[in-house]
């Protein structure tokens, strides 16, 4: 009771955190909008009594435009964040994150195919059968290295991203000009703007259906820590879970670049912080990672909109100025712990 009740309470704080940031992050714009208007829009469309709903143009801001982002950034900070915690305990590498395997650089391929191509709108597709291909080609050259060891995974991924990116360059520089050189820019920097309803249910559907399952993977992935040997005598099949959780991990990020881009630093310096606070064990990790990261992208994207409005900021620019000198304080206090 001694360690539940903390834990209780730090899972009570942060779905506070998490429901009233997302709330007050849709006052923000250049449309005065309160928290209060941003409740009655909510019960309106959910078909709750209300005693004086909003205009129809607050409501269509609220409920088109800043609710779905919104949610959006929310459902990739959370993704983004596990998929970093669980990368790290698979490889057992603190570096370790989301784009380990070569997703980032294959769907910034896969979008800058279509968009090239003249299929701009395609582009979410695009880039998720990049990252899916990145992930095959990944997956693959680690069986021909000799199995799904953590360090064979790191190495193919590198070369994987290292030929993508390779791929990347060249396909800009031949062919884009003009607003495509933008438009590629700017999903190359990570860029929520433009999200709806419809990119809001592709996150939210990755993350319940792909990020909830992995949830149950906390106790073999504390076993991991000590090796596979060790694992392996604790009864898990290390074989198995290692691809089961890497196929997982591979499609929910391909999911996240797919609709924001890349956005970096989230899956790196996030389970860092919540390991200073939880410990490793990965059964509290886990699920406090995913609210923490749901509420530092909600913020993050909320700042990349409206710090120079009307002019906005790539969201990954923002991850990265924040995300650096976090995981220096992080790297600096794990030094003085050991």
């Amino acid at each position: 009771m001694r360690q539940s009740r903390p834990q209780i309470a730090l899972g009570v704080g942060l779905w506070a955190l998490l429901l009233a940031s997302l709330v007050f992050a849709v006052t923000f714009g250049p449309a005065d909008i309160s928290a209060g208007e941003v409740w009655q829009t909510i019960a309106h469309h959910l078909g709750l009594p209300v005693a004086v709903p909003v205009t129809r143009l607050r409501d269509a801001i609220i409920w088109e435009l800043r609710l779905p982002r919104v949610l959006v950034a929310a459902g990739i900070g959370a993704g983004l964040a596990l998929c970093g915690a669980i990368m790290q305990a698979l490889t057992r590498n603190p570096l370790a994150d989301p784009y380990l395997l070569g997703l980032s650089a294959g769907a910034s391929l896969g979008a800058v195919v279509f968009l090239l191509a003249g299929a701009a709108l395609l582009m979410p597709i695009g880039a998720f059968l990049g990252a899916g291909a990145a992930m095959a080609l990944t997956l693959l050259m680690t069986q021909l290295l000799g199995g799904a060891t953590p360090s064979r995974a790191i190495l193919a991924g590198i070369a994987v991203s290292a030929l993508a990116a390779a791929a990347t360059s060249f396909l800009i520089f031949w062919s884009a000009s003009g607003d495509s050189y933008r438009e590629i820019l700017s999903w190359l920097m990570g860029s929520l703007s433009g999200t709806g309803w419809a990119d809001a249910g592709v996150v939210l559907a990755a993350v319940l259906l792909l990020g909830l399952p992995m949830l149950l993977a906390g106790r073999a992935l504390d076993a991991f820590a000590f090796g596979d040997a060790a694992a392996a005598t604790l009864g898990i099949d290390v074989g198995r879970l290692r691809w089961v959780l890497l196929g997982a991990t591979a499609l929910l990020t391909g999911a996240m670049v797919a609709i924001g881009g890349a956005i970096g630093f989230v899956g790196l310096i996030i389970p860092h912080v919540v390991r200073l606070v939880t410990g490793a064990r990965h059964r509290v990790l886990l699920p406090v990672t995913m609210l923490l990261g749901a509420s530092f992208m909600v913020w993050t994207d909320t700042a990349a909109r409206s710090l120079f409005s009307p002019r906005e900021l790539p969201v990954g620019i923002i991850t990265a100025l924040l995300g650096a000198p976090i995981f220096l304080l992080v790297l600096l206090r794990y030094r003085r712990v050991t």
